[in-house]
């Protein structure tokens, strides 16, 4: 494999000036250019991109750390990412820290290695003391580390309210919401919303939580043969909506003439479920879009207007809760 040495033999000039022409730095005359660029061509050398990086200060790369790659949420959310950072001229280094702390840490001195231009993170650890430090523009994603750290998250709030106050039109009045887990901002939000209108309705429900990952089928179930009164049901995505209808039909529980069921997230696999599931729709393609647009400003060192932005949210009726008729 060729090296910068061996173009700049090729083309009869110093490793300074190929180095020059590769970074579009200082001054080199068109002449002199056209023969590296030749040169650079006929060897098929490629530039050694950390090299470049160090050299300009600038790596055109942004780091991306998820908690789980797994989840549908987050594969929506990093094409939205994808997308901008392409039309941007941004490479995307994906991380997924699995939700472990020293995984995440390592990836975060890696990103300082390489000098990574920015970060967008959407882990759930406690490290948030440790990315305020690092003195690079960061975007985070579903949830607030700082209030100096802009963020983008979907308006969890509305779409728990959302979802009770379409059980409740529709008839239901002993209702269960198998959120995630409870220590997560998203979920806190959704059950704040939910609570709310639960209260405006003088009503109130049970709470289980459960893993967004893998749902634990086994609490659900138990759940649904001990509480037949369950008339309506809020799952905090569709996967956990998912198992709840798998096990609802296993039980011999009619959908939604006896149970009506609600998921998050609008995933595609909703319309395939039978019956379809009815879902709070948030704009996961918006959600990351939005977060590298809040990055590249930030790297630019432009002005963001919108420190916190908040994406809205919409009910998609499908067939697991029951049409109102006029």
């Amino acid at each position: 494999m060729a090296n910068i040495k061996d173009v700049a033999k090729r083309a009869n000039v110093s490793v300074a000036t190929v180095s020059r022409v590769i970074n579009n730095k200082g001054y080199v005359n068109e002449e002199t250019r056209m023969l590296v660029e030749k040169a650079i061509k006929e060897l098929n050398f490629i530039p050694n991109e950390v090299a470049r990086s160090l050299y300009k200060k600038v790596s055109k790369s942004i780091g991306v750390i998820f908690p789980h790659l797994s989840n549908p949420f987050y594969y929506y959310v990093l094409e939205g990412i994808e997308a901008l950072a392409f039309e941007k001229g941004y490479k995307v280094i994906i991380c997924n820290s699995n939700e472990d702390k020293s995984r995440e840490e390592e990836y975060i001195n890696q990103f300082i290695k390489y000098n990574i231009d920015g970060i967008i993170i959407g882990s759930n650890s406690s490290l948030n003391a440790r990315y305020i430090e690092l003195n690079i523009p960061i975007v985070s994603i579903d949830r607030i580390i700082h209030d100096d750290v802009p963020s983008v998250t979907s308006d969890n709030i509305t779409g728990g309210y959302l979802a009770c106050k379409k059980l409740i039109e529709n008839g239901c009045k002993s209702i269960v919401h198998f959120r995630g887990p409870s220590i997560l901002l998203t979920v806190k939000d959704r059950s704040l919303g939910f609570n709310k209108c639960l209260e405006e309705h003088g009503l109130t429900c049970y709470q289980v939580d459960l893993a967004f990952i893998n749902p634990e089928r086994e609490i659900i179930a138990t759940f649904l043969k001990e509480h037949e009164e369950i008339d309506g049901i809020f799952c905090d995505s569709d996967l956990i909506g998912a198992v709840v209808l798998s096990e609802l039909n296993r039980l011999g529980r009619k959908v939604p003439d006896e149970v009506q069921v609600i998921g998050y997230d609008n995933n595609p696999l909703c319309s395939l479920l039978t019956p379809a599931l009815t879902t709070i729709s948030q704009n996961m393609f918006e959600i990351g879009k939005e977060a590298m647009l809040s990055l590249n400003t930030i790297i630019e060192k432009m002005e963001l207007k919108d420190k916190h932005k908040t994406i809205p949210v919409e009910l998609v009726e499908r067939e697991s809760t029951k049409k109102l008729v006029g």
